[in-house]
């Protein structure tokens, strides 16, 4: 199985600031989860700034958060037409977290404003009543993919570039919704991509090994076998993984360069 190239393509400057982009997007998406009030905690936490309900689910949310920041870095240097399709169950405040960061979010709802009250609403809204769900909706700015019900991501990232030969999309896959036939079946859409008329479609497994109430099948499934099945289904699999998020950075980066690279390699020469 491919890995990550052994290389360290980010200067020191552009490691920190995705990793503090990536540390403060993962805290939002904390607050999200589980704060109604007291939103940067200048007080010491009391039970009343508690939601008395938490909705939503945090193991998929740092892996999302992080692709998230890595792929703006791609797009900003290449200036890709681009989508992030986010798959995985209740993944919804990861992208709501980076879209108000980024200000797409309060451009679109000006009362989530980018300030310490925006954040108080931003938190509290979340999962509540006359709120906004837990799954990426397709409120949720650049969502085409309605996380609620759980298989369609993929199939929406390749419907999503036919016939729009300039785009990508980033489609991160969780690997319990990997298990539901709609997205078993769906990674047989690469056979009908043609490189000269259409985009590319880069799916993300996110194998973080559990779905809601049970491990994941794929994640248990040995390295080389799962190789073998996504070889099959016509892929090239890259592995990035780690405990360090600092090499993980520099991992995804490395990876992400080199598909990118190949993709555009590959669409190039069919276009010729």
């Amino acid at each position: 199985m491919n890995t990550a190239a052994h290389t360290s393509p980010l200067s020191q400057e552009e490691l920190e600031n995705i990793h503090a982009w990536w540390r403060a997007a993962n805290y939002l998406s904390a607050g999200q989860i589980f704060l109604l009030d007291n939103p940067l905690l200048e007080q010491p936490l009391e039970p009343e700034h508690i939601k008395p309900r938490r909705l939503g689910h945090w193991g998929t949310t740092p892996g999302l958060n992080m692709l998230y920041a890595h792929m703006n870095r791609i797009i900003r240097r290449e200036n890709l037409d681009a989508i992030f399709i986010t798959g995985p169950g209740h993944g919804g405040p990861a992208l709501v977290a980076s879209t108000w960061m980024e200000g797409s979010y309060s451009e679109l709802y000006p009362d989530v404003s980018r300030d310490r009250e925006g954040m108080k609403h931003l938190f509290k809204q979340f999962s509540f009543p006359g709120g906004i769900p837990s799954h990426c909706a397709p409120e949720t700015p650049g969502s085409i993919n309605e996380g609620g019900e759980l298989g369609y991501s993929l199939s929406h990232a390749f419907g999503a570039v036919f016939d729009n030969p300039d785009l990508l999309a980033l489609c991160v896959v969780g690997d319990g919704e990997a298990e539901t036939g709609p997205l078993a079946t769906a990674w047989h859409s690469n056979k009908f991509l043609n490189p000269v008329r259409d985009g590319a479609v880069l799916p993300v497994l996110h194998l973080n090994g559990y779905k809601i109430a049970n491990p994941t099948v794929l994640a248990r499934i040995d390295t080389a076998d799962l190789q073998k099945l996504f070889e099959g289904y016509g892929y090239r699999p890259y592995v990035v993984e780690g405990s360090d998020p600092m090499q993980v950075h520099q991992q995804l980066a490395a990876t992400l360069d080199s598909i990118i690279a190949e993709i555009q390699h590959i669409q190039t020469s069919a276009r010729a």
